[in-house]
């Protein structure tokens, strides 16, 4: 059994080594934990996951392999999609609260949503049995259960569920994701300057051939410093939100940027950059990193690229407190104009289809922030973007 989730790991394209995997069996015949799966969970994913931008697959793989709870839900059922909007927020009195009870477990809870998923057919509001909105079922959101199970939407303020299916941190951008074509890489291709540095590691095959001939014909193998590109990049890019529906263009992208440069320095921000960025989503709050130390670390010849849908309020860009997150002290566009002046090559790639940026008014701020540089994620955007930044 153990063996097959091995495999099904490095499947997922995890970075899975076999004497990972005999640590963990060691530490399960060491009795380490006790028979539970969430103990198991936590065991194997210390002993085979090296890295934290990995936990959002490790996680995926193994609730697929051990038919966990995201399992038990058939998402391609014929059940509506949009029942799970929220259209109804009943309000409910003292009374009718008081007579709601438990239903006895969360394995109950399961075993009962399971069994309704397969007889409902249709959305369903303000009741007490089926999956729905506003009422006083286990299942749904919206309504009030003391021990349920909140689906598709927003909690009513309550917070008595036991389980919500809906919460994941942000994903920091998968480098290792295989892009679908290889003319990313060829765009980025054209931003490149080389040069040789370093120790003498690469043949020098025709100097080798000159002084072999000069030396009698023995071989005398002549050694120089490969070339490398110059260019140095930083990348800051927006994630969470919106910017969920571009993932894997986004991820197509940093993988390429990461393989073509070998100066990339890389944050992340989310909606706006403000006072702080961060180099790791699971930790953005305890490992923040100030944009005044980008600013000062890295030397102007960084050629900045901004990724992000820049759809927002503009209130977030042009106000101070407009972050969704925190009461930031200075507004977004202070501190983008801040980062364009100290490095002025620059350009922002929008994952959003151009033909919307028209009526996206926060896209308009950011594109006159940026002095009209603002490019699609696209061959042709991409190819703008790389003339730009190499002028």
């Amino acid at each position: 059994m153990l063996i097959d989730f091995f495999f099904s790991l490095r499947h997922a394209k995890l970075p899975v080594s076999v004497k990972e995997y005999l640590t963990m069996l060691e530490a399960l015949k060491a009795q380490v934990i006790s028979p539970s799966i969430d103990e198991f969970y936590y065991l194997s994913r210390m002993t085979l996951v090296k890295d934290e931008k990995h936990f959002d697959k490790f996680d995926q793989t193994f609730a697929a392999y051990f038919k966990g709870v995201e399992n038990l839900v058939d998402w391609k059922s014929d059940i509506p999609l949009d029942w799970l909007q929220k259209t109804l927020e009943r309000e409910l009195s003292a009374e009718e609260k008081a007579k709601i009870e438990a239903m006895g477990g969360l394995d109950k809870l399961m075993e009962r949503l399971k069994q309704l998923l397969e007889e409902q057919k249709e959305k369903h509001e303000g009741g007490n049995k089926w999956i729905g909105t506003g009422g006083t079922s286990p299942f749904g959101h919206g309504g009030y259960n003391p021990e349920g199970i909140r689906i598709g939407g927003p909690s009513k303020g309550n917070r008595t569920a036991i389980k919500v299916w809906e919460t994941r941190a942000y994903k920091d951008y998968d480098d290792q994701v295989e892009l679908g074509t290889r003319n990313i890489k060829v765009a980025l291709r054209r931003l490149r300057r080389f040069a040789r540095e370093g120790a003498d590691t690469e043949l020098d095959l025709d100097d080798t051939i000159h002084s072999t001939a000069a030396n009698a014909g023995l071989l005398d193998i002549k050694l120089r410093p490969e070339r490398h590109n110059k260019v140095k990049v930083l990348m800051l890019m927006d994630v969470g939100g919106s910017m969920d529906d571009h993932i894997k263009r986004v991820e197509e992208l940093f993988s390429a940027t990461k393989t073509e440069f070998k100066h990339l320095e890389y944050y992340y921000f989310h909606n706006c950059v403000y006072d702080y960025v961060w180099k790791n989503n699971r930790r953005r709050h305890a490992e923040k990193i100030a944009t005044w130390d980008l600013i000062h670390k890295y030397t102007p010849d960084y050629k900045v690229i901004f990724v992000g849908d820049a759809t927002m309020s503009p209130y977030e860009i042009l106000q101070p407190g407009g972050s969704v997150e925190y009461n930031n002290p200075e507004a977004g566009a202070v501190w983008l104009n801040r980062l364009i002046e100290q490095f002025p090559k620059f350009v922002w790639l929008n994952p959003e289809p151009e033909g919307l940026w028209q009526y996206r008014q926060s896209i308009t701020v950011i594109n006159q922030i940026m002095k009209s540089r603002m490019y699609p994620v696209t061959i042709a955007g991409l190819e703008q973007t790389m003339k730009v930044l190499s002028k």
